[in-house]
């Protein structure tokens, strides 16, 4: 996936995607950058499934008005545990016999392959407030019987969210992140960005925000980071990754027009250099500012 105005013009472009890494370095090599894949996380099964055949359990006994799959993978993995106890069919018939909201996209291939209907679908950028602001034209949720298939890490603000509009709201944790089992190549990106040896980082995701400060802390180069990240340019995703660096303290520089990594690519490949030049122009007044005798 190139175009002719995409071109990083051989600036080091650091991404941290994991399950896509081929694609997405090849992404970068195709549109002209010096491409480094410094996988940040792995999806790690929960060490206990109790929660997810809890809610399968309620499920199958009609404990439940309303379904929410926040994610494909997460779907898939929670119909995995499921089928483990229960037979998938009737996993499937419980879920047609409720409405069944989806995030985005691929919660809604994945239940598009269980042949379940999605009722409530939340439009781009596919964010939780998205999907609460679909929810909320679809109808009332007071005392509805809510069940929530997490992702990752919790919500917080959702389950808040969706209690305060009168919801009995149920977690249910499918799968977690965790590092990957080896972190090398993600401490070689922290000392390469803290050298100052990249230009452009791309975020796919919110939780490789916290890897990558979490490795950088254990090594004790956090501060040496967040003071690189002055001249580095941060892509983003979307706005939910956005949200996770904004929350860190890192002010993302991009946002592609889609949630998409092809858009992130290109779209920061268009503009990478232009964005550069201005953030280390205000960073070298910044830093004389600083060197000013007081």
């Amino acid at each position: 996936m190139a175009d002719l105005g995409a071109d990083f013009g051989g600036l080091r472009v650091l991404a941290l995607e994991s399950r896509r890494a081929d694609e997405i370095a090849r992404l970068i090599t195709n549109n002209r950058g010096a491409a480094t894949v410094a996988p940040s996380m792995r999806e790690a099964p929960l060490e206990s499934n109790t929660a997810a055949l809890d809610f399968a359990a309620r499920l199958l006994g009609g404990g439940f008005d309303l379904v929410i799959f926040l994610t494909g993978v997460g779907t898939r993995a929670l119909t995995r545990v499921i089928e483990s106890a229960y037979p998938r069919e009737q996993f499937v018939e419980a879920l047609r016999g409720v409405t069944v909201a989806a995030r985005g996209p691929k919660p809604i291939a994945a239940l598009r392959e269980l042949d379940v209907p999605v009722t409530v679908a939340a439009p781009e950028p596919n964010t939780w407030r998205e999907l609460l602001q679909a929810l909320d034209a679809w109808g009332s949720l007071q005392d509805l019987r809510v069940a929530v298939q997490e992702y990752g890490v919790s919500n917080p603000e959702l389950l808040a969210e969706l209690a305060g509009r009168g919801a009995q709201v149920t977690a249910v944790p499918v799968y977690q992140w965790a590092l990957p089992e080896d972190t090398a190549p993600l401490r070689a990106a922290v000392k390469s960005l803290a050298r100052g040896e990249e230009d452009v980082v791309l975020y796919t995701t919110s939780i490789q925000v916290t890897h990558l400060l979490q490795i950088a802390a254990g090594m004790s180069l956090e501060e040496p980071l967040r003071r690189a990240f002055e001249r580095v340019l941060i892509a983003s995703i979307g706005p939910t990754t956005s949200e996770a660096l904004r929350e860190h303290g890192l002010e993302p520089d991009l946002e592609p027009s889609h949630p998409k990594m092809g858009y992130l690519v290109l779209e920061t490949a268009r503009r990478a250099a232009e964005i550069l030049a201005q953030k280390r122009a205000r960073a070298n007044v910044q830093a004389s500012q600083k060197s000013l005798p007081r």
